[in-house]
């Protein structure tokens, strides 16, 4: 059989033509996001994308002991909070410069649904107790969450709520947040006393004053997953073995 001719001119340029389509189908397909030095991403169209760097439900299922959620109220209480092993922080408001400033999840505390976007939320509080049985609205706001890219916790004081709240959204996370009595000693006891209903897989984190290691220690051999600090010292709840009691 002979050999092929050479190309011709026109064979090299449709030839450049089809290769120059296929290089710009692939820009086409990457993703419209842009990462931050961090390793956060930002969407530059629709809602924001959410790293798994910036998942609070992987901060605090990873390693083996108990996750420290820090309320701050400045960029500088929130680093910190991130010097001094946090594994998210948590806001009642926005705080401008905040994710430039930690790498750390954004848990918000607020009534004001606003308040996710301007504080750039990875996730949120949705109250059982604030909805006064309105399942249909908590479904609203656990869906618009996810849509946002934001992680729902819902909150329960009770039993009777966690019980609820399993039947009609199943959280992958459960923050327990019962009741303040007269004793931080009974509030402990009531969070440890709500775990057990919480069901296998599911996430929990505990609102409760802790005021000594031996608070944090208790809550972490019980299987709670994160607990939510009141001091913003927390150098002493970190680090070092667990105290036997």
């Amino acid at each position: 059989m002979g050999s092929r001719p050479p190309a011709t001119q026109g064979e090299h340029i449709a030839e450049a033509a089809t290769r120059l389509c296929q290089v710009r189908a692939e820009f086409c397909a990457i993703p419209a996001t842009i990462s931050r030095a961090d390793g956060t991403v930002r969407s530059t169209r629709g809602p924001r994308t959410m790293s798994s760097s910036r998942r609070l439900s992987q901060a605090i299922s990873e390693g083996d002991g108990i996750s420290l959620l820090v309320p701050v109220r400045d960029i500088a209480a929130a680093r910190a909070a991130e010097d001094d092993g946090a594994e998210g922080v948590v806001v009642s408001h926005a705080v401008a410069g905040l994710r430039e400033a930690t790498g750390l999840p954004v848990l918000v505390r607020s009534d004001d649904r606003s308040a996710l976007v301007r504080a750039d939320a990875d996730a949120c509080v949705l109250r059982v107790g604030d909805l006064s049985g309105d399942w249909d609205r908590l479904r609203d706001l656990y869906r618009e969450a996810e849509a946002h890219g934001v992680e729902p916790v819902i909150g329960v004081k009770d039993d009777d709520e966690l019980e609820l709240a399993l039947e009609h959204v199943d959280p992958e996370i459960v923050l327990l947040a019962p009741p303040s009595p007269d004793a931080d000693e009974d509030l402990l006891e009531s969070v440890l006393d709500l775990l057990p209903d919480v069901p296998a897989g599911k996430l929990a984190i505990a609102e409760v004053a802790v005021r000594t290691r031996e608070h944090v220690a208790a809550l972490e051999r019980a299987g709670v997953d994160a607990v939510i600090v009141t001091s913003g010292d927390i150098a002493a709840f970190v680090g070092g073995p667990t105290p036997e009691v």
